[in-house]
């Protein structure tokens, strides 16, 4: 292994963050923490036409949230234009790529012919030996590599195994286009070199750009990266992950109410395994994760196992960690936006009380702040169909008697006001639940909640007892 591992998230800003682009930043990042090296971030934004600024945005955006912190400056493809010109042309100088001046009809009938003849070469040579003083006046060439045409080409890939291409098969790669732009090909070859990258950690869809790469590497008698590619994440059913399956950008995972590290956790398992472990602190991770970890099938993705592990993180979580991200989601989910100007010392101490409660039934943030509505209420409650069949006018006069049995509790906790239902349950002959189920009804608006006790102690004295009253009869 060379003395210090580079490696490289290298994104193209066409969109969000994909749940798939985040395990390859993740791996890269995992990969070069453990070794003591550095990742580095790469925009690939030579397509102009479809690289937007938004989506660089929720690229970074989503790497920051996810904690994956990269070193240096981001670097963007596209700023280098002139360097991957300069490599074309070299590689033109050394008669290791020729100008190509064949036309978009020559090129497509060619393309035709081969597939009509089941080949997998496309482009025929037509100007690989040819002089360029033939070439039709005003046509701008493409730059194309003068790939080897007999042999092999072989990756000793770390996740994949030796991968064998017979050069028979494969193009003469378009280098420099005509107008003068570089091809993503001859960008990321460039582009590792100057960046010292040692170790490519990319998806499987991109290993039959290995061989094409490997091929400007060989022309241009530079060493070739350490290559691994990993396996794409598919649907629980096995077919390619769609949006169906969850396959949405980190952003939309954000919004939905997940935990930053119950994602990372989540996706280090997608592929990569570790003995029977499941849940691992980041050092963990970090102190863990090696390539030959990493499966050759597709990795399932099971979004009932990601709640599980997220309500597990949780569960775990400090109280006043939880306040601060259910503060933080506010902000990313709109039709919980009203939540905010809520928020004061007030209901956030009341939040931070309420968390342990809370939290051991939530599997999302989301989860966690609709079980918190009580405490941003307003009166009189809105109450819902199963708790308002609950209001009947015989359990509304019951309200009536439980306000005054609770009026004089003091200090008010949820062992006094358990107590005190407890004490008022047996004096008149009922079952606990008989109280607890119209008193949450009262005092939450819904059938379901925190532990009622706990509800009462979060709510204090004054808001109970005005709650209660609202519901009680006139």
């Amino acid at each position: 292994m060379p003395d210090s591992v580079v490696t490289r998230f290298a994104p193209s800003p066409t969109g969000f963050l994909h749940i798939g682009g985040a395990r390859t930043a993740l791996f890269n990042w995992l990969y070069a923490r453990k070794h003591g090296g550095r990742m580095l971030l790469r925009i690939e934004d030579t397509d102009r036409e479809r690289s937007t600024e938004p989506a660089i945005k929720a690229i970074l955006d989503g790497l920051k949230w996810l904690g994956l912190d990269w070193d240096g400056d981001v670097i963007y493809q596209f700023t280098r234009a002139a360097r991957h010109r300069e490599v074309a042309e070299q590689l033109l100088a050394s008669g290791k790529a020729y100008h190509c001046y064949a036309s978009s009809d020559e090129l497509t009938a060619m393309r035709e012919k081969a597939r009509a003849e089941g080949r997998t070469r496309l482009y025929d040579g037509l100007w690989r030996d040819r002089d360029p003083k033939d070439a039709p006046p005003g046509m701008k060439p493409t730059i194309r590599l003068k790939a080897p045409q007999a042999g092999e080409t072989v990756i000793e890939d770390q996740v994949q195994g030796r991968v064998v291409w017979q050069n028979e098969n494969l193009d003469d790669l378009v280098l420099l286009r005509g107008d003068g732009n570089p091809t993503y090909m001859l960008a990321v070859v460039v582009d590792d070199h100057d960046m010292g990258v040692t170790h490519v950690i990319r998806g499987d869809d991109h290993l039959i750009n290995a061989a094409r790469q490997k091929q400007i590497y060989d022309a241009l008698e530079w060493d070739l990266p350490s290559m691994s590619h990993i396996p794409l994440i598919h649907g629980p059913d096995g077919s390619k992950l769609s949006k169906r399956h969850g396959a949405l950008g980190v952003e939309a995972y954000r919004s939905l109410g997940y935990l930053p590290a119950a994602l990372r956790n989540y996706l280090v398992r997608l592929g990569w395994s570790h003995g029977d472990q499941e849940i691992f602190s980041t050092q963990e991770m970090i102190d863990a994760f090696d390539l030959q970890g990493i499966g050759r099938s597709a990795a399932r993705f099971d979004l009932a196992k990601l709640e599980n592990l997220n309500g597990h993180y949780i569960r775990h979580a400090d109280d006043s960690a939880l306040v601060a991200m259910f503060e933080d989601v506010l902000d990313h989910v709109p039709d919980r936006s009203n939540l905010k100007a809520k928020l004061n010392d007030t209901t956030r101490a009341q939040l931070l009380q309420a968390m342990p409660s809370l939290k051991e039934r939530a599997k999302t943030l989301i989860e966690l702040i609709d079980s918190a509505y009580f405490i941003f209420a307003d009166r009189p409650l809105e109450i819902e169909s199963r708790a308002a069949a609950l209001l009947t006018p015989e359990n509304r006069v019951l309200i009536g008697k439980l306000k005054l049995a609770l009026e004089p509790v003091s200090p008010w906790t949820s062992q006094t006001t358990e107590a005190a239902m407890r004490a008022f349950a047996e004096a008149n002959n009922l079952k606990l639940g008989a109280v607890a189920q119209p008193l949450r009804a009262a005092l939450t608006g819904r059938a379901t909640s925190p532990g009622i006790f706990d509800v009462l102690a979060v709510l204090g004295r004054q808001e109970c007892l005005a709650r209660l009253d609202d519901q009680a009869p006139a």
